[in-house]
């Protein structure tokens, strides 16, 4: 095993602490420009309510904690999710803990489920569920390591036609590759953007393409990974992505947005980038946006809602929202924040992902995923504790900005 597999392994952090890295990054006012603006209903929204979703949460640690099989999914973080044609919903996962859980109570006396320390640590995970339960783990890791000392985290994934026009349906996965690396980049160097096709409806993995390369990028805080949310709206997928200015000890990181037209997310030829005036090949920061490279937007009606991390030691907790009249801004905001909980001190939140395919009735269902703040010692803590890698859920509801 390489040196930073072992390290990682020690650890027990994959996105997880990568993301923490940039919550104090925010998404700030944009500059005047009107960008792609559409027409329609299109209001100022904010977060009008929040309650924590039990049943999810609760049925994600009842999944985990199931001692049933030794090589299925007992927690994870970087919590994507998309719905299939047959109703089945699958989950994707960055750095995953297969395994069995044990207790409580745990070996130090806490009343937690708990899991030894020879649990093994995978890059990548995909968990199914139907009719509202999760049933079984795809053969981890679902995607295998591109190279020595590189991996891939699954974040966005749709379903689309194998090709414009096609009546078959498959699966695209964004993956973000990144390469073993040292301080400030102890989470890996951002390398590429890949997409995997994934067959229905037995979910085997067909291809992986790289779409959008950075290697050759020489400053790695610039380096650009599409795929941490995508929106679909008019025959075309609308790919958000972060560089990692944040790791950098860069004031905050900035974020892009691509467009592909549907069916075509694998073809690297069919990917064009937000310029500020109009969609070229070269790729440029949203006018007046920094992000971390973990946030997620959702179309509600004529708006879009984008959900991230607040700023400063609050976006160790805290969760805000912009919104804007079309996928390139210009943005608004923040609105209303709001606080989920947490399971105990010295832990925090990040990665808020909107999940459609579970929301309607005017209430989004939005994941977060959460973790120790410090590495040293995380892995034991989280294996002692196994609610502390495990994603939490909230039901949203938005309202009219007054």
């Amino acid at each position: 095993m390489p040196d930073d597999a072992r390290a990682r392994q020690r650890t027990g952090t994959g996105l997880g602490l990568l993301l923490a890295l940039v919550l104090g990054a925010v998404l700030l006012t944009a500059l005047p420009h009107q960008g792609e603006r559409e027409g329609g209903a299109c209001t100022p929204h904010r977060v009008a309510s929040w309650s924590a979703d039990s049943r999810l949460t609760g049925e994600f640690a009842r999944y985990g904690d199931d001692a049933a099989r030794s090589d299925d999914w007992t927690g994870g973080d970087g919590t994507h999710s998309v719905r299939l044609p047959d109703g089945r919903v699958l989950w994707l996962f960055s750095d995953t803990y297969l395994g069995q859980v044990h207790g409580p109570p745990n070996p130090v006396g806490e009343s937690y489920a708990w899991r030894d320390t020879s649990a093994p640590l995978v890059r990548n995970s995909a968990v199914v569920m139907r009719g509202g339960r999760l049933q079984s783990t795809l053969p981890a890791p679902l995607f295998p390591d591109p190279a020595p000392n590189q991996w891939r985290w699954p974040v966005a994934a749709r379903v689309e036609p194998r090709s414009p026009g096609s009546s078959e349906k498959v699966v695209r996965v964004l993956l973000w590759v990144r390469t073993a690396g040292q301080s400030p980049w102890i989470y890996g160097v951002p390398t590429a953007t890949e997409v995997a096709t994934l067959s229905l409806p037995d979910l085997k993995v067909e291809s992986v393409v790289k779409v959008v390369d950075q290697s050759l990028v020489p400053d790695p805080s610039r380096r650009i990974l599409f795929g941490t949310t995508l929106v679909e709206k008019g025959g075309w997928t609308y790919v958000y992505g972060g560089d990692d200015g944040q790791a950098a000890s860069r004031p905050a990181s900035s974020a892009y947005v691509a467009r592909v037209p549907e069916g075509r997310l694998g073809e690297p030829a069919a990917w064009r980038y937000w310029s500020g005036s109009g969609w070229g090949l070269g790729p440029r920061p949203l006018s007046g946006t920094q992000v971390g490279s973990a946030f997620s937007v959702v179309r509600t009606g004529g708006t879009y809602v984008l959900f991230t991390m607040a700023t400063g030691t609050a976006g160790l907790t805290t969760v805000t929202s912009y919104w804007a009249c079309s996928p390139t801004g210009p943005w608004h905001g923040p609105t209303r924040n709001f606080s989920p909980s947490l399971p105990t001190a010295g832990v925090a939140a990040y990665n808020p992902q909107v999940h459609p395919e579970l929301s309607g009735d005017g209430r989004l269902v939005l994941s977060y995923d959460v973790n120790w703040l410090e590495t040293t010692g995380a892995s034991a803590s989280i294996n002692a504790d196994v609610t502390l890698y495990r994603p939490r859920f909230v039901t949203v509801r938005l309202a009219r900005a007054q």
